[in-house]
């Protein structure tokens, strides 16, 4: 009877031991398999996390936009005051008389050019006027005959055609004469002086003595000789998407700046939206004035434009406040909590990252009154 007594108590220790042991091993392990795991998407943090992070969340809102459209330009000539010095006749330079960067007047020499269409065209007109002379005197002799009925009227007739015709003649050689301005020629050496259009500065030039061109009015390849033009006024031409289109007028303040100067900024003005849209980009052509102090702004250089307009109500969050989660665009939202964590969610958002206004807006992703992180959102990103 003692033994089975013995043998009891010795099973209700070992039973004491193992619930002790049991309630030992339950105490935190126990409490965190009690708490429920987050949901794909959410970051769960303590109450203490959130303050260490200095997380600030606030309500999808509206908020002034686009107070700027951010647009992409390139920098041009100012096309009234610039000029494209194309050869009218052809033949071969034979003399480069103006220097790259030289300042020419209206009228400079530009280069000389041998040219057999000088002799040509001369030669057409000298021989168009011989030809008005002869019908002259041939209509005359007829007109004689014919007031003696010594002629037919239809002689008449003839004689007053063929005048006509060596008039017209006339006109045409005399007018390819002012085409090639032979003004500027001289007939016995067959040579052509190239002047400039423009008073300006030689911008560009892509001809050297011995070089063969090709004249713009013989119907070949035509090669640009010479650029003039002032660099102390350009212009930067930008591209306007379908949603700006009525939020930007002439007159509107306008900035730029480029790469090669990242710490300037030019100001200027808009001064032409142009009427029609690309059909391959769906953008308009919008341009901007600018005075180029020290001609820093030089053509065919990539700008980037801002172009004030009024601003508009929208929901928008801040820029601080997205994130790229691999290919996506995400913020954070608080969701709740749950027991001692505070529940955050990212959400897929379709914003506008090209504006230039420090908002961005939701266009699709959150509604209006979602609780937003807007400031460090970075710890849960990480997460």
């Amino acid at each position: 009877m003692r033994r089975w007594k013995d043998a009891a108590r010795s099973i209700g220790f070992g039973f004491a031991i193992l619930a002790a042991v049991g309630c030992k091993r339950g105490g935190p392990d126990a409490a965190a398999a009690a708490q429920p795991a987050p949901a794909p998407g959410e970051v769960w943090l303590t109450p203490e996390q959130v303050e260490g992070a200095r997380i600030r969340v606030e309500p999808l809102a509206l908020h002034d936009v686009d107070d700027t459209i951010l647009t992409s330009g390139t920098i041009t000539l100012d096309d009234m005051r610039s000029a494209h010095v194309l050869s009218p006749v052809t033949g071969r330079v034979v003399r480069i008389v103006a220097a790259m960067g030289q300042r020419v007047r209206a009228g400079d020499p530009l280069a000389i050019i041998e040219s057999p269409d000088i002799g040509s065209a001369v030669s057409d007109v000298h021989k168009a006027e011989a030809d008005v002379l002869t019908a002259a005197h041939d209509l005359r002799r007829k007109k004689d005959l014919y007031s003696q009925k010594a002629g037919p009227q239809a002689d008449v007739e003839a004689a007053n055609d063929a005048y006509r015709k060596a008039n017209a003649e006339l006109e045409r050689a005399k007018e390819k004469e002012k085409l090639l301005r032979l003004g500027n020629a001289d007939v016995v050496t067959q040579r052509f002086t190239l002047t400039s259009p423009i008073d300006g500065e030689i911008l560009y030039r892509n001809v050297n003595p011995g070089v063969e061109v090709t004249g713009m009015y013989s119907g070949g390849a035509n090669v640009e000789l010479f650029t003039i033009g002032e660099l102390d006024g350009i212009w930067v031409m930008g591209d306007l998407y379908e949603m700006d289109f009525a939020r930007v007028h002439k007159g509107a303040p306008a900035t730029v700046t480029v790469v090669a100067y990242p710490d300037r900024v030019f100001h200027g003005i808009v001064d032409w939206v142009s009427g029609a849209v690309d059909p391959n980009t769906r953008t308009a052509k919008v341009r901007c004035t600018f005075d180029n102090p020290g001609k820093l702004l030089r053509p065919m250089m990539y700008a980037t434009v801002q172009i004030s307009v009024e601003q508009r109500k929208a929901l928008a969050i801040p820029r601080e406040a997205l994130f790229r989660l691999g290919d996506d665009r995400v913020v954070f939202t608080q969701i709740g909590e749950e027991r001692d964590r505070v529940r955050f969610k990212a959400q897929k958002v379709d914003v506008d990252e090209e504006e230039g206004s420090p908002w961005l807006v939701v266009k699709a992703g959150l509604p209006a009154g979602s609780r937003v992180v807007v400031k460090g959102g970075i710890l849960l990103a990480q997460e």
